[in-house]
């Protein structure tokens, strides 16, 4: 076969997005999908369910820049050479976000695998703003060289190869979501009746460790924005020095319920970590609540996730808006309705099975992700023949 070095330009097209004028609602509404880096999933194929969409009217009047199906998106302003995604339909993307749109000699999936494999190639591009956020203009982006091998069937055939992992990966993902309505609707079932301050049944209710960094350290930390509800978003973990001491007590057990409890944006975000004891230590910027009680950290977490839960956890507030905070003091008085501990031992009955198979299907797609990864400089450099 033979490989060939060519611009992303010569791949296709390249459309940048935009963002319709916030004074003209009318130009949004549910008509079609409008994706923003804070929509993107590090190191997920696709983006199923974009914050915002536009309305009809948004598409008439951006239609020439509507992405098709099949394109491949990838933030060029702020987190540069992480967030990527592929159209899972048609659809529109803001400023930050440059999409390839292939052309006849490529194929679209081959063309997603060929630039997640060069991502690295639009850090390294990065111009700066005077902002400071990091930027790669739409010239840049597009002179960015690729090797490429301009054979249509053996591009399909390394697509289809890597396309196998991810197809596995959102698979589960879509178990999961299921598997947390399934327990969403068992806790629906069950009535408070006692109210007690989160301290009386807490073994441990504190911050996490206070952070020193250093890459590659391989010892990692939970932070707030690894922190996405239901699940941890593992490349978000952060290297911790490898020489600081971390108090037992500040690493994650199965069970704990993790807090965002300082920053605006996901303050007040919680998870109920069933991940293994004592493999993560815990951000600082997370509370962390224990109890050997595992009924009752199961409800706090169907409780807190809820809107009232939420809405509570948003009136402990405090501090500026640059600089917001869940006081340790307010949570650990926190009232919450509880119910008898008989029904909250039925609900972890039979939740418990529902957050272990969770806990599988993380660990497998943890397991795919890293096996894909393995591949795809192989397969993309023609290290592997197919």
């Amino acid at each position: 076969m033979n490989w060939e070095t060519v611009e992303i330009g010569q791949l296709g097209e390249v459309i940048t997005g935009n963002t319709p004028p916030r004074k003209n609602p009318e130009l949004y509404g549910d008509y079609i999908p409008f994706i923003k880096p804070t929509d993107m999933e590090i190191d997920r194929r696709y983006t199923p369910n974009p914050e915002e969409c536009y309305s009809e009217l948004g598409y008439d009047k951006y239609r020439k820049s509507l992405i098709p199906k099949g394109a491949t998106c990838i933030v060029t302003i702020g987190s540069i050479g992480k967030k990527m995604t592929q159209a899972m339909t048609d659809c529109f993307i803001n400023q930050a976000v440059n999409a390839v749109i292939p052309n006849h000699e490529y194929d679209n999936d081959y063309v997603y695998y060929l630039l997640k494999n060069n991502l690295d190639k639009v850090k390294g591009l990065d111009s700066g703003t005077s902002s400071g956020r990091e930027n790669v203009s739409k010239s840049s982006f597009s002179s960015i060289e690729v090797k490429v091998l301009k054979h249509l069937p053996t591009q399909r055939k390394i697509a289809s190869i890597l396309s196998a992992y991810d197809n596995l990966i959102e698979n589960n993902l879509k178990r999961i979501k299921l598997l947390e309505l399934s327990a969403n609707i068992s806790y629906a079932k069950f009535k408070p009746v006692e109210k007690l301050a989160l301290q009386s049944k807490a073994e441990y209710l504190g911050r996490g460790v206070t952070p020193k960094y250093e890459e590659g350290s391989r010892f990692y930390a939970i932070n707030q924005k690894a922190n996405k509800g239901s699940m941890l978003d593992y490349s978000q973990f952060k290297s911790l020095d490898s020489k600081l001491e971390v108090p037992i007590e500040k690493y994650a057990k199965r069970g704990d319920l993790l807090i965002n409890s300082l920053g605006e944006g996901t303050l007040g975000r919680v998870h109920f970590y069933t991940g293994k004891s004592d493999e993560f230590a815990v951000d600082q910027h997370m509370s962390i609540f224990r109890t050997s009680e595992i009924h009752y950290t199961f409800y706090l977490y169907q409780f807190l996730s809820s809107s009232y839960g939420q809405g509570l956890l948003d009136s402990l507030k405090k501090g500026g808006t640059n600089m917001t905070m869940l006081n340790i003091s307010d949570l650990r008085q926190l009232e919450i309705l509880f119910p008898n501990e008989l029904y909250l031992k039925e609900l972890w009955s039979i939740c418990e099975p529902i957050f272990r198979l969770k806990q599988t299907l993380i660990n497998q797609n943890i397991l795919l992700g890293e096996a894909r990864d393995i591949l795809l400089p192989r397969l993309m450099n023609g290290d592997i023949e197919v």
